[in-house]
């Protein structure tokens, strides 16, 4: 029996490099055949990902956040995605806090990278609490998102070395290199496990 393949969401709110490699791995990568992007979703009109996404042909929406207060951003964007068909929601660099009702709606298909262990540091700046901690080595986690900060069900996760980094810069070189490939790697587990 063949597997279906899986409409997906990545909301981002910067550059997108995640998102960027997701959309590879889908395009011509090991996500082909499990993982379709329907959509890229930000709520910054400057994301850089965002012109990645055009450029690639992809369908993209955008929402600013700027200006707007936290509930009135929360109901706009819950109202959009309520009339979206998708499968999974892929948090790719999204700097937002979802809220209750949002995670409610869509509890069990909204997913995040994080790139600490979540059970030791949660939110903002995890590269750079590794590095200011002096650390050898870090995790970073894909888990399901709950209406905590980076406390939901963690699915996976992956050491990663950082013993020779000398800077924040070089911790962060090497945490983004292992993140593009694991994140798509857990995805299709992921996928791959559910019809």
């Amino acid at each position: 029996m063949s597997k279906k393949t899986k409409n997906i969401i990545i909301c981002i709110s910067g550059r997108g490099s995640n998102m960027a490699a997701i959309v590879k791995e889908s395009q011509s990568g090991i996500l082909k055949n499990f993982a379709k992007v329907q959509l890229v979703y930000s709520n910054n009109s400057e994301a850089a990902g965002l012109k990645f996404a055009k450029d690639q042909g992809l369908q993209t929406k955008c929402i600013s956040s700027k200006g707007k207060k936290r509930a009135e951003y929360n109901q706009l964007m819950l109202d959009f995605f309520l009339k979206q068909e998708f499968d999974c929601i892929v948090l790719a660099g999204y700097m937002r806090i979802l809220s209750n009702d949002f995670v409610k709606a869509f509890s069990g298909k909204i997913i995040n990278i994080h790139p600490a262990d979540t059970n030791e540091h949660k939110g903002l700046d995890a590269y750079n609490w590794a590095f200011e901690n002096g650390l050898k080595e870090t995790k970073i986690t894909v888990h399901h998102v709950d209406e905590g900060v980076d406390t939901g069900t963690i699915i996976e996760q992956k050491k990663i070395d950082i013993s020779s980094a000398k800077t924040l810069e070089e911790v962060e070189q090497i945490g983004l290199k292992v993140e593009h490939q694991f994140y798509s790697e857990v995805l299709l587990k992921l996928f791959n496990s559910n019809t």
